[in-house]
C-alpha cells in the first residue's frame, strides 16, 4: 500500500497501518462495503467462519483502572474467570472506558496500535485456523493475519481464556 492510499483511509485505519507496517506484517487493512462491528458481521462480509474472526474483548481491571484486552475466536466465549485468573479482578468496560484506554470505538478495536498499552492476552483457540481477520479501527476496516502472527504484533501470551464448550 502506497502512502496515497493510506492516506484515504480513516485515520483510526491509517494508525492500525502505520503499526503493522512498522512490524513489517504483510497484510495492510481494507476497508469492507458494509459495517463489521460483530464477529458474525465480519465473517459474513468476508465470506468465512465466524471462527475465524479475531474478535477483541476489552474488560476494566479493577486494582488499577487497566486496559485488559481479551483476543478470542468469533465462535467463543470469553470466560471471565479465567481472565481474572490469570489478570485479577476485572469487570465490563463502557464505551467511554474503551474508547478513552485504546483511542477505537467499540466494534473497531484492533489488537495493536492502542492509545495505551493494554494487559493482552490471546485465546489459544485461534490457533485451529490458517488464516484469522481482526479489525483494523474501523467498524469496516479488517486485516489478515495467521493466530502466530497475533503474538509478534502484540508480545503476548497464549491462554486458556475461553468457555469450555458444551
Amino acid at each position: 500500500m502506497c502512502g496515497a492510499e493510506l492516506h484515504s483511509l480513516p485515520e483510526s485505519v491509517q494508525r492500525v497501518a502505520r503499526a503493522l507496517q512498522d512490524k513489517a506484517h504483510p497484510h495492510l487493512p481494507v476497508m469492507l462495503d458494509d459495517a463489521a462491528r460483530t464477529a458474525q458481521q465480519a465473517a459474513d462480509a468476508l465470506g468465512i467462519g465466524v471462527g475465524q474472526i479475531a474478535k477483541s474483548i476489552i474488560f476494566r481491571r479493577k486494582s488499577d483502572d487497566a486496559a485488559v484486552l481479551v483476543i478470542t475466536s468469533g465462535d467463543r466465549r470469553v470466560d471471565e474467570k479465567k481472565v481474572d485468573a490469570l489478570v485479577g479482578k476485572t469487570g465490563r468496560a463502557d464505551a467511554d472506558f474503551v474508547r478513552s484506554k485504546t483511542g477505537y470505538a467499540i466494534g473497531g478495536v484492533p489488537p495493536l496500535a492502542h492509545a495505551t498499552p493494554p494487559v493482552t492476552l490471546i485465546d489459544r483457540e485461534l490457533l485451529r485456523f490458517d488464516q484469522v481477520w481482526a479489525a483494523a479501527g474501523h467498524p469496516h476496516g479488517v486485516f489478515r493475519l495467521h493466530p502466530n502472527d497475533l503474538r509478534r504484533l502484540t508480545g503476548a501470551p497464549l491462554a486458556d481464556v475461553v468457555q469450555a464448550l458444551s
